[in-house]
């Protein structure tokens, strides 16, 4: 980022940043344990915050300490505006973190199937593995996620 690219952020945005300890002059500045600003503002499900960070070209793949892209955080805290938002600026759907796993899989095992149905139409990569040699189907926690990932298999 330019030394003049602060001006075109909000004021709460600009706020919003200094209060995190982010550097304005450097959106993709890794924080604590890597997390990028759009990770911490996802986080938190501050979908305001995070679509002006990706106006401005912070770097939506970024991946913190534990390989994880903001998208994770979006499932995590289940963000389904956060999520559309993310994939539909072309975030990747099918990054696997330092355990091999996908936010499908952290979904599919955590039984969120509202989760699993909004990632699902975004067509992610069924067929990925983890370390483990485990797919998204594999750790289907409910017969509702075993369902959809079936379906979608097909």
């Amino acid at each position: 980022m330019n030394q003049n690219s602060n001006s075109i952020l909000s004021t709460v945005t600009s706020e919003w940043l200094t209060a995190n300890g982010y550097n304005l002059q450097d959106l993709n500045q890794p924080g604590e344990n890597g997390d990028t600003a759009l990770m911490k503002a996802t986080r938190a499900g501050d979908y305001g915050i995070v679509q002006e960070l990706i106006a401005v070209d912070a770097e939506i793949n970024s991946r913190n300490n534990d390989g994880n892209n903001a998208l994770w955080f979006a499932c995590f805290g289940n963000h389904y505006d956060l999520i559309d938002l993310l994939l539909a600026n072309k975030i990747n759907i099918d990054n696997q973190n330092d355990n091999g796993a996908t936010v499908l899989m952290y979904a599919a095992s955590a039984g969120k199937s509202e989760v699993v149905k909004l990632l699902l139409q975004y067509h992610p990569n069924l067929d990925l593995k983890n370390l483990d040699d485990y797919k998204a189907i594999d750790f289907a926690s409910t017969i509702e996620v075993l369902r959809m990932l079936k379906n979608a298999a097909k």
